[in-house]
């Protein structure tokens, strides 16, 4: 066995708060790359779920000028391919955002691989690459909105900030810090 690569900043992100929140399960690293990051056991590991990690820097504006931008918690950008969405073995694909702010806990949106090609699909059509921006923001009706912001119109931030845009397929609120899977795994 040769080690082809280490442990990235997303993989070590995702492993701490899965061994700090659920100390019970057990978190591994794959020796070799499959597509599969971390795989996460019950106690007795006899029942995993395995997860693929995709870590974005901030991309928010760092001087927020509109109202939308203040509200901004995160805002990453990745490129995604349409073809190792649908061929992940991973059950979970876990994003990791990190704010420029210092104070801000990292944002995780964890999504079956299945269902964000099914709403990447619906919102950009389909497509051999996806310019994925996943956002947190607040809003006035919500405390915390994830979503697919690529596209988006200032208007159309406008209306999200007040509560008036429909979402649709680009909202990934339910799946903000949605670790229900790791509860039934422990």
């Amino acid at each position: 066995m040769r080690p082809l690569f280490t442990i990235h900043a997303g993989e070590f992100l995702v492993g701490e708060f899965i061994e700090h929140t659920y100390p019970n399960l057990n978190v591994w690293i794959p020796s070799k790359d499959t597509g599969i990051d971390l795989l996460v056991t019950n106690e007795k590991n006899t029942s995993s779920i395995s997860l693929q990690v995709k870590l974005s820097r901030d991309y928010k504006a760092s001087n927020a000028i509109t109202d939308f931008d203040k509200n901004l918690i995160a805002a990453g950008w990745l490129t995604l391919k349409h073809d190792k969405i649908a061929k992940s073995m991973a059950d979970f694909w876990v994003f990791v955002l990190i704010s420029h702010e210092r104070n801000m806990e990292p944002q995780f949106i964890v999504i079956p691989p299945s269902e964000l090609l099914k709403r990447l699909m619906a919102i950009h059509g389909q497509s051999k690459n996806y310019h994925f921006y996943p956002w947190i923001t607040k809003s006035k009706t919500q405390s915390k909105i994830a979503l697919d912001g690529r596209g988006l119109l200032k208007m159309d931030k406008k209306n999200l900030e007040t509560g008036l845009l429909d979402l649709g397929q680009r909202d990934l609120s339910d799946f903000l810090s949605n670790w229900s899977m790791l509860e039934n795994l422990n």
